[in-house]
């Protein structure tokens, strides 16, 4: 992703008391983010990236890093609901093979929900030791863990669908057709197999993990669903993580947005300390790290996505 403006992207208890306790939530009637645990989503992170920490397309670790995904999303897999889109996208480097991983809740009302991350890390990068901690692993395990709170509560409004695509990044230098392979090829193929005109919402997690997390409003998302977002704020007791700052980014949404789509890109291009040695902070150098992210900052994203869900669904 990148600001269009830079062009960088920048003691067990006895059974009844027990079973009186587990009913207290619902009869308190909790925001459904009540059980979905930013811890888990930052240990996830670490798992993912101590399996596959250099995932550029066509390296070894991308091949573990979709291993890593089929694996956590099995159970998915053995019910129909995991798909494998596998295409060709011709680069800067020549024809590579990417893959994008679609993994399904089935709702029950007519229409979709998209969250989407990339999943893969920077590919002209791909000798400097880069990781991607925030960039690409933080969001993909922010989704696994989404993933993990929907197999126990399925959706009961909108089917949501998590999307992990391949090639966001560049191959050589960020264009309109060196970037965002993934999105393109998906956006295309739902234009013209039906599906585009069912979502409701794409919404983009990217770069959400940071310590120092505010969300940017983005001028190239849809008004509406930035709307929610500011009251997704509100109603969680997150205001003071949204907002601070406004950029018009170039992200996985935009293929979606020139479709028709309504788009929301989360995203905090605003990552580490500008210095001269990095204007940038530590987006796109080898400092993006798991130090740099936190289980609250993963909290606070995944409590606006799930609150952003519920809103849409209350929507006429």
């Amino acid at each position: 992703m990148i600001p269009a403006s830079s062009k960088s992207k920048n003691p067990r208890l006895l059974l009844p008391l027990f079973v009186l306790l587990a009913a207290l939530p619902a009869l308190a009637q909790k925001p459904a983010t009540a059980r979905f645990s930013g811890q888990a989503a930052y240990d996830l992170t670490k798992q993912y990236l101590d399996a596959a920490p250099h995932r550029w397309i066509g390296s070894p670790d991308h091949a573990k890093a979709e291993e890593f995904i089929k694996s956590h999303f099995a159970a998915e897999a053995a019910k129909g609901n995991f798909e494998v889109d596998s295409f060709s996208a011709s680069t800067p480097a020549g024809l590579l093979p990417m893959r994008n991983f679609i993994v399904r809740y089935p709702g029950k009302k007519d229409g979709v929900i998209v969250l989407a991350s990339h999943y893969e890390t920077n590919y002209p990068l791909k000798d400097t030791g880069f990781v991607g901690a925030n960039d690409g692993a933080a969001t993909s395990a922010l989704l696994m863990e989404i993933g993990n709170y929907l197999r126990a509560h399925p959706p009961e409004g909108y089917s949501v669908w998590l999307v992990f695509d391949d090639g966001e990044e560049a191959i050589r230098s960020w264009s309109a057709s060196d970037s965002l392979y993934g999105t393109r090829h998906l956006a295309a193929r739902w234009s013209q197999n039906g599906t585009l005109a069912k979502i409701k919402a794409f919404i983009v997690a990217d770069m959400i993990a940071d310590k120092d997390l505010n969300i940017d409003r983005d001028l190239n998302s849809t008004p509406a669903l930035e709307d929610l977002l500011l009251q997704a704020a509100k109603n969680t007791g997150h205001s003071a993580y949204v907002f601070k700052n406004s950029n018009q980014v170039e992200d996985d949404h935009l293929p979606f947005k020139q479709r028709g789509v309504p788009v929301l890109d989360m995203i905090d291009i605003d990552y580490g300390p500008h210095t001269s040695a990095m204007p940038d902070g530590y987006h796109h150098t080898p400092q993006d790290t798991i130090d740099k992210i936190s289980p609250k900052s993963l909290q606070i994203s995944g409590d606006l996505i799930l609150e952003v869900i519920r809103l849409i669904n209350q929507r006429p």
